[in-house]
């Protein structure tokens, strides 16, 4: 099964609908699966006097606005929707948007979405869950910020609220914007799975492309990374996403990764066949013998190209009887002995 790729565009098109159409042509260019936006109703999320996370006042360049004033110029209309939505549609890739509240979950089920996440913020919003759990389709869960007690949690809610733990992705993460690489911690990923017995992927928010990579190798059935038209752009997440050019080379490493991990079984591969015979060696006298002699090790020598006999034969050949006279540098032959 392919590597799920999603393209976080999230809210760096900066409230622009064209930017945000640019956007959804960029991911698409980069062959990932879906385009992923954030649909919410800012003063239904955050308190008047929240403030911004560090990572958000030096990316924002703004010390003094609060989150929710940083917040609400990112909202996206109904009517914005329905524009990226057709957009997506036209440019051949699939649409999703992340809810972070009861009202944006309502409207993005009442677009047919059938791919609900629940973000790092999110997983103890029980509440929230519920309702997403109630939604037929594939729930993400993304674990930032999280212990493992937490992530258990709220596959628990998920499924007493109608989520089989088979229509569930749960993402390792690091909430911090960009991640260092010393916390990324990527082995969690696969201890999810197992203490959780779930699908396992990862959301990727440090610099470059490296990471995600390793995760696909490791086993992730979902990838989500943050993208930009350009990170030198004033807004929250621009700084730890992607250009365009690395989305690109990020979604083609992993395509020949997938290649690359094959199916485990040790086989000598089509393209390597015609190799044998070149890089293997041959079993080849090392000086004349006469008919009667008998053969030592001594008398022989392991040579390329390996279209002979064997090396891994020589137990068989050392003791035999040349019954004719053989000549140095000469091929051994299974017909010069008895």
């Amino acid at each position: 099964m392919n590597t799920i790729i999603i393209a976080e565009a999230g809210v760096n098109h900066n409230g622009d609908i064209e930017c945000a159409k640019r956007l959804i042509e960029c991911a698409a260019d980069a062959k990932a699966d879906y385009v992923k936006f954030q649909t919410f109703v800012a003063a239904k999320i955050i308190d008047a006097k929240a403030k911004k996370a560090n990572y958000q006042i030096e990316n924002s360049k703004d010390m003094v606005e609060t989150q929710l004033q940083m917040v609400q110029k990112l909202e996206l209309s109904k009517e914005d929707h329905e524009v990226l939505i057709e957009h997506c549609e036209a440019n051949n890739i699939g649409f999703l948007s992340t809810a972070f509240d009861s009202e944006s979950v309502d409207l993005l089920e009442s677009f047919g979405q059938s791919i609900f996440k629940i973000p790092s913020g999110e997983i103890t919003n029980f509440p929230l869950i519920r309702q997403i759990a109630r939604i037929p389709g594939k729930k993400i869960i993304s674990t930032g910020m999280s212990t493992m007690e937490e992530i258990k949690q709220a596959i628990e809610v998920l499924e007493k609220a109608g989520t089989t733990r088979s229509d569930m992705i749960v993402l390792h993460c690091n909430t911090q914007y960009p991640t260092p690489m010393e916390d990324v911690n990527l082995r969690a990923m696969n201890t999810i799975k197992e203490e959780c017995n779930v699908a396992i992927g990862y959301s990727d928010h440090t610099l470059g492309i490296e990471v995600p990579i390793a995760a696909v190798a490791m086993g992730a059935q979902l990838i989500e990374k943050h993208f930009t038209l350009d990170r030198r752009m004033v807004g929250p997440d621009h700084a730890a996403s992607l250009e365009p050019k690395e989305l690109k080379a990020m979604v083609q490493s992993i395509r020949n990764i997938e290649q690359a991990l094959g199916d485990g079984v040790k086989r000598v591969s089509p393209s390597e066949k015609e190799n044998i015979k070149i890089a293997r060696k041959s079993v080849f006298y090392n000086q004349s013998l006469t008919s009667g002699d008998v053969i030592t090790i001594e008398h022989l020598v392991m040579k390329r190209p390996g279209d002979g006999i064997s090396p891994s034969k020589i137990d068989e050949i050392v003791g035999k009887i040349v019954t004719s006279d053989v000549h140095k540098e000469a091929y051994f032959k299974w017909s010069d002995v008895s």
